[in-house]
C-alpha cells in the first residue's frame, strides 16, 4: 500500500473516531437532558403536594360523643336552667310572618349549618341542651370547627349529621351542608337540603328576614320564628374540651353555663309557643319563663 493510500485510511479512521465521539456526546446530552426535565417535574410535585397540604388541611376527625359527657350535654339539672334564666343569651330568636311548618302533626325545629363553621360550632349546643327537654339524641358525633386560618379555629361541638331526635311533641331536622375537610380548597359537601327545606331556607334565610342572606347557622322554630348567627359569644367555650363544656354546664355561675344554658331556655321558651306550652314543668318553668319574657 502507497504513502497516499495509508494517509487516506488514517484519515477516515480518525473522522470515524470523531464521529463516534460526537454520537457518544449527543447521546449524553439528551439523556443529561431527560434526567434534568424528570429532576424539574419531581421538584415542581413536591412544591404543588407543599402548597396543597396548607390549603387543603383536614379538620379534626370527629368521634362519638363519650357517655359521660352526652349524659352532662342532656341532663342539665332544672334548678340550673331556673338559675340562668337568659344568663348571657344573644341575638334571640325572631318572630317572622309565615306559614307554621310540621311533621306528623307535631311542629318542626330546622337547623342548617355545616361543620366547618365556628358559629355553628357554637349554636349546636344550646340546640342539644334546648331539645333534650322535649326529647332524646342518638348518634351525636364529637367534632370541631375548620382549623387555623379560619375563625375561632378547632371549636369544639357536635354534629347533627347521622344524629337523631325523637320526641312526642316536635320533630327536629338538622343539615350540616359541609365537612371540615377541604378538597382543592373547598369544604367537602355533606348532607344536601332539598325539596320544601331549601325552599323554606332561600326564603327566609334572606332579607328582610335576616340581616346576612344566606348566613348559618340558621335556626327556624316551627316556621314562625328563627335566628340566624350564634346565639352567645364564643369566648364562653374557647380553649375548652368536649368534657370540660359539658362538665361546666350544671354550675349556673360559669361563664359556659350563663351562655350554653341561657340560650337553651330562650330556644325551650320559643318551643313551648308551638308545643301549647308542653311539657309544662319544663315550659313553666322559672327559667323558661324568664326567657319567655325577653322574647319579642
Amino acid at each position: 500500500m502507497g504513502k497516499s493510500a495509508r494517509a487516506d485510511n488514517a484519515r477516515l479512521a480518525a473522522l470515524r473516531a470523531e464521529q463516534a465521539r460526537q454520537e457518544r456526546r449527543s447521546k449524553l446530552l439528551i439523556a443529561g437532558g431527560a434526567v434534568g426535565v424528570i429532576v424539574v417535574i419531581i421538584v415542581a410535585l413536591v412544591i404543588a403536594a407543599m402548597q396543597g397540604a396548607g390549603k387543603d388541611a383536614d379538620g379534626k376527625t370527629g368521634t362519638p360523643l363519650d357517655q359521660a359527657t352526652f349524659s352532662k350535654l342532656t341532663t342539665v339539672p332544672a334548678g340550673t336552667f331556673d338559675k340562668v334564666g337568659v344568663g348571657t343569651a344573644s341575638n334571640l330568636p325572631k318572630t317572622i310572618d309565615a306559614p307554621a311548618i310540621s311533621k306528623d302533626g307535631k311542629p318542626r325545629v330546622v337547623y342548617v349549618g355545616a361543620e366547618y363553621c365556628p358559629f355553628c360550632a357554637d349554636q349546636r349546643w344550646p340546640v342539644v341542651v334546648a331539645l333534650s327537654r322535649f326529647g332524646t339524641w342518638n348518634n351525636l358525633n364529637a367534632t370541631y370547627s375548620a382549623p387555623a386560618p379560619e375563625t375561632n379555629p378547632d371549636t369544639p361541638t357536635v354534629s347533627f349529621h347521622g344524629a337523631t331526635f325523637t320526641s312526642q311533641y316536635l320533630t327536629f331536622t338538622g343539615y350540616e351542608t359541609a365537612t371540615n375537610k377541604k378538597s382543592n380548597g373547598q369544604f367537602t359537601k355533606l348532607d344536601t337540603i332539598e325539596g320544601d327545606d331549601l325552599t323554606l331556607f332561600q326564603t327566609y334565610n334572606n332579607k328582610p328576614y335576616v340581616t346576612s342572606p344566606g348566613a348559618i347557622p340558621w335556626l327556624n322554630f316551627g316556621g314562625t320564628s328563627l335566628v340566624a348567627g350564634a346565639s352567645f359569644a364564643n369566648e364562653a367555650i374557647a380553649g375548652k374540651t368536649h368534657a370540660e363544656i359539658a362538665a361546666g354546664l350544671a354550675d349556673p355561675n360559669t361563664p359556659t353555663s350563663k351562655a350554653i344554658v341561657g340560650s337553651a331556655n330562650v330556644f325551650t321558651a320559643q318551643i313551648c309557643k308551638l308545643t301549647d306550652q308542653k311539657p309544662a314543668e319544663v315550659c313553666t318553668s322559672a327559667g323558661v319563663t324568664a326567657a319567655a319574657a325577653a322574647l319579642k
